[in-house]
């Protein structure tokens, strides 16, 4: 939830501050600043709860910590890719499949009820996943539809 709003929060901030900065509208890059707001934040996660985002991922997985470290720092690399414009269309692409990819880390937290920031298994649960999917989708949308 905290992404989602951060994401939404951060457009419409973005939206305004291009408005009078630009004396125009541009939705797309304003849509791509919050994106990039939404991806710093979510990094940090990585770097603040790696235990808890390690017990996201399921047991056939190699190293763990590797990858949460991993894919913080490609967070924070697509965070600055959207803003230039000759990564753009690669770091969108990229992070569309990045999303596609860590859905099942998300379903596999949401039914073992990790809580990733305590590192307990007394999370939310499946029902978080009528949320997260969902909330998955519009985030893969959002990318595509921000660097068109």
């Amino acid at each position: 939830m905290k992404p989602f709003l951060i994401l939404i929060f951060s457009f419409v901030i973005s939206v305004f501050a291009v408005r009078m900065l630009l004396h125009g509208y541009d939705f797309a890059f304003s849509a791509r600043i919050a994106m990039s707001v939404m991806l710093v934040f979510t990094s940090i996660a990585h770097f603040a709860f790696p235990n808890g985002m390690v017990k996201m991922l399921p047991g056939f997985i190699p190293f763990k910590l590797g990858i949460v470290y991993l894919t913080g720092v490609f967070e924070m690399a697509a965070a600055a890719g959207l803003q230039i414009a000759g990564w753009r269309d690669l770091t969108g692409m990229l992070l569309i499949i990045f999303f596609i990819l860590v859905l099942p880390a998300n379903i596999y937290s949401a039914i073992k009820h990790i809580d990733y920031q305590k590192g307990t298994t007394d999370g939310k649960g499946p029902n978080y996943l009528w949320f997260r999917v969902p909330l998955q989708l519009f985030f893969i949308l959002w990318v595509y539809f921000s660097i068109k």
